[in-house]
């Protein structure tokens, strides 16, 4: 006589078993020593030119900086003079800056830009010296990161600077 055990269950799927099913995850990618890189490719309209080695570094990053403003992206010079927050701790890192906001874990990183994020959330533990960032998504997902500060008053400096970052880059009305 055989005993049922019930109905065959289908796996989960979920971020414990894939961790490609959270957004904003991403993982280390190796790039191939075969595969040609950017500073490969030619750098001149002609063909039949050469490539002179001595150029002028300066205008060839002019010229990606009026790239990427004209193709609407900011370029990395303009985005560093905003504010930018970092904290970290041993194992953790929270750094938000014009880009959006990155967090890493030992080995793990989610990055969210600015318009992949509904609330970003900050607190700091009544006693001792932990400070929380939690970054919200419209999907109601929320990616929570505990970062152990050197002392409390580093705290209160840390939200200063995280508020400081999110009035100039983070939209609410999005």
């Amino acid at each position: 006589m055989e005993q049922s055990n019930g109905p065959i269950q289908q796996p989960l799927h979920a971020a414990s078993a894939d961790p490609a099913f959270v957004p904003g995850l991403t993982g280390v990618v190796a790039p191939l020593a075969d595969a040609p890189g950017p500073e490969d490719a030619p750098r001149t309209a002609d063909p039949d030119a050469v490539a002179d080695p001595d150029a002028d570094a300066d205008a060839v990053e002019e010229d990606a900086v009026e790239d990427a403003v004209e193709g609407g992206a900011a370029p990395a010079a303009v985005a560093a003079d905003g504010p930018v927050f970092e904290a970290a701790d041993r194992r953790g890192r929270i750094v938000a800056d014009a880009e959006g906001v990155r967090l890493s874990y030992d080995e793990e990183a989610c990055d969210f830009r600015w318009d992949e994020i509904a609330a970003v959330e900050s607190g700091k533990g009544r006693f001792g010296k932990r400070f929380t960032v939690t970054v919200h998504t419209p999907d109601r997902r929320w990616y929570p990161i505990e970062i152990i500060a050197p002392d409390r008053g580093h705290i209160t400096g840390w939200e200063t600077e995280l508020d400081a970052v999110l009035d100039a880059y983070f939209d609410e009305a999005s």
